[in-house]
Order: structure tokens, then C-alpha cells, then sequence
């Protein structure tokens, strides 16, 4: 493989295994989490319920056993969608192909253990693309609007960061664009910076402290500081266990979720300035304690527990754009492909095609536009 495939697939089977090892975690504390399996989690483990088709009647949903869940369904939908379109992507996109793949299309939902269509398994903060731009017609760049502010849209931009690689700037804005039908204030703002994140992970050389710094610098408001303080309190750490308390405290007075997770308080995930998701903030502060390594990163997120999905999901990505696939244990790839049935490595192959092309025609235009401007500044 080219290193754009390396880091590509690298990306995107990273985050889909970051998800699926999360996925058994989610909403948990780390102290519920070792009384639960004995210790901290290191692999795939089962259903934190063992009866988890009743225990949670709104979401009877098997997480566990190495399957992905709506994180990862909707980074390969994205991925299908910059397939169709061939081009870089706006909100005018998720109207025309987004929509159409959530509820166009049957495909097989682990969590379900079934054909279904999208739209029956993401989260209704997900649901609302459809609702807003099928139903609603509503504007797509104003479509999210009046959504759940939360990570859905961060979650998934990891392929615009692909497409935008080496170009943190270009991955920023494309995102912001991208998720006005999906997100609003700080929910919008993750997405632009997680795209940057992986548009930098991408670049020969990156590290983890290069893709904090980048998005520190294209970081506003809340989102900004809630890095600033999680990665700073993380450089002093040396490894994600013992690691928790410090980085709950340092994320805190920016998220608007309560330390009990499940219980909302009035002010959780409405729109702010000063406020930020937790999940970014706490992958990124994954990847500096872990030093850029892509095991611990998400080991760090899986444990974490609350949204660990998400967490270990945008960590996976970032780690896995900087190590490449050889960097992503190829027994999780293995295990969570197979009890996914789903094929973890071929999208990221698929989206580096996609940004070799785009990248092409971005060349094209710039030489002309050059091309242009030089005659118009000649005597």
C-alpha cells in the first residue's frame, strides 16, 4: 500500500475497533467496569448485561462480543457518500446522499443481528438528518439547528480528515460545512476539529503532540479550552490507568453531561460557548498519554467508560492515521470483522481512492485559478 493507504485503512479500521471494544463500556464508570469483568478491560469482552436485550429497553441493542455499533455504521455511510459524489462534501451532501443511504438501503446491523435499515439503529441526535432534511425539508446548512449538541456528528467525520489530508484548515472547514445539517454550536465545533485532527494524523512526520497543537489552534470557544485543559493535565500522566479522576476533572467544567452519566440535568447538551463534548477532549488526551500509541490510546477510552464508544472510536482513528493499519492489532481487525460481519479494512482502501481524486481535481483548479490571477496582476 501507498502510506495515503496505510494511513487511510490504518484510520478507519482503527476507529471501527476503538468503537466496537468501547461499545461493551458505554455509560458506565471505570469502577462499575472492573466489578463488572473482573478487572480493566484489555480485549473484546461480552455485554456488560448479560441480558441486554431487556435491560435497557430504548437502546436493546448487543453491544459487546466485538460488534460495531452506530459510531462506525455511519463513518462507512460517509465513506459511500464521498464514493457517489466524488467531490468534497457540503450540508447540500447529507440531503442528497446521506439521507438516501440511512434509510435507502438494507445492511447488516450487529447490534440487531439483522438486515435493517440505518435509520432503525442510530441514535435519534442521528435520526434528526433525516428527519430535518427528508421530512422538514429544511435547509441543509442550517438543518442541525435545534439538534441534540453532542459528539454525532464528531464521531464520524473521521473520512473528511482522510480526504483532507496533511490540510488541517481545509478538513476544519469542510467538516463545519459538512455537519451544519447535522450539528450546531459546540457538537458542530468537535466535528470540525476532529476532522483536522485525522487531516494532520494523515501528514508524513505527525505525531501526537502535532495533531494536539493543530487542534488548538483551530479550536474555538469551549471546544479550545476543554483540550487545553484535558491534554495538559494528560502530558503529566504516564499511562492511562491511575488516569481517570484527573481527566474527569480537567473536562468537567466544560461538559454539560453529569458525573452520573445516565441522569441529564436541564442544561445538558444545549447549545453553548463555553461548553465542549467530553469525548474529543478525552480521546485526544488518550493519545498524548499513550504517546501516539494506538493500543493504549484506546485501551485508555474503553476503560474510561460514559461514552466509550466515542471516545476509544476517536482515538482508534487518530492513532490509526498516525500508525497506519500495521498499527491497529491485527487480532481486534480480525475478531471485530468477523463477529461484525463487516469488512473493516476495504472502506479505508475506498475513501484514499476517493481523496486521490479529489485531491486531483484540487490541483486542477488551483493551477487554473493561478493561472488566472498571475494574467490579472500582469501590466
Amino acid at each position: 500500500m501507498t502510506p495515503l493507504e496505510d494511513r487511510a485503512t490504518g484510520c478507519v479500521a482503527g476507529a471501527a475497533v476503538g468503537d466496537a471494544l468501547g461499545g461493551a463500556t458505554e455509560g458506565w464508570t471505570p469502577e462499575q467496569i472492573v466489578e463488572r469483568y473482573g478487572g480493566r478491560v484489555e480485549g473484546i469482552v461480552p455485554p456488560y448485561n448479560d441480558d441486554w436485550r431487556n435491560a435497557r429497553p430504548i437502546a436493546p441493542y448487543h453491544k459487546g462480543d466485538g460488534h460495531i455499533t452506530d459510531d462506525t455504521l455511519m463513518t462507512h455511510a460517509l465513506i459511500r457518500v464521498y464514493e457517489k459524489a466524488g467531490r468534497h462534501l457540503d450540508a447540500y451532501a447529507m440531503a442528497e446522499h446521506l439521507v438516501p443511504e440511512l434509510m435507502g438501503e438494507r445492511r447488516w446491523i450487529p447490534e440487531l443481528e439483522a438486515e435493517a435499515l440505518p435509520l432503525q439503529r442510530i441514535f435519534l441526535a442521528e435520526k434528526w438528518i433525516v428527519a430535518r432534511l427528508h421530512y422538514g425539508h429544511a435547509d441543509p446548512r442550517e438543518a442541525g439547528v435545534g439538534n441534540i449538541v453532542n459528539c454525532g456528528a464528531a464521531m464520524y467525520v473521521a473520512p473528511v480528515g482522510i480526504v483532507n489530508a496533511a490540510d488541517p484548515d481545509a478538513a476544519y472547514a469542510e467538516a463545519i460545512d459538512l455537519t451544519g445539517a447535522h450539528q450546531a454550536s459546540y457538537g458542530r465545533e468537535a466535528a470540525g476539529v476532529m476532522a483536522a485532527a485525522v487531516a494532520e494524523a494523515m501528514r508524513p512526520g505527525a505525531t501526537a503532540d502535532s495533531v494536539v497543537a493543530a487542534c488548538l489552534r483551530l479550536a474555538k470557544d469551549g471546544t479550545r479550552a476543554a483540550i487545553e485543559a484535558v491534554c495538559e493535565a494528560a502530558s503529566g500522566l504516564g499511562h492511562w490507568e491511575g488516569s481517570f479522576e484527573t481527566l474527569r476533572a480537567a473536562v468537567r467544567p466544560y461538559d454539560t453531561v453529569a458525573d452520573t452519566y445516565r441522569d441529564q440535568g436541564l442544561g445538558a447538551r444545549r447549545p453553548s460557548r463555553v461548553h465542549s463534548i467530553e469525548e474529543l477532549p478525552l480521546a485526544l488526551g488518550m493519545l498524548v498519554i499513550a504517546k501516539g500509541d494506538y493500543r493504549d490510546t484506546v485501551l485508555g477510552g474503553v476503560n474510561y467508560g460514559r461514552d466509550a464508544d466515542s471516545i476509544a472510536s476517536m482515538g482508534g482513528a487518530i492513532a490509526g492515521a498516525l500508525g497506519g493499519l500495521a498499527a491497529v492489532p491485527a487480532e481486534w481487525v480480525e475478531q471485530v470483522g468477523a463477529a461484525s460481519r463487516t469488512d473493516l479494512v476495504g472502506p479505508g482502501r475506498a475513501i484514499a481512492a476517493v481523496a486521490r481524486r479529489v485531491r486531483a481535481g484540487d490541483q486542477e483548479r488551483r493551477r487554473a485559478a493561478e493561472a488566472a490571477f498571475a494574467e490579472l496582476d500582469h501590466p
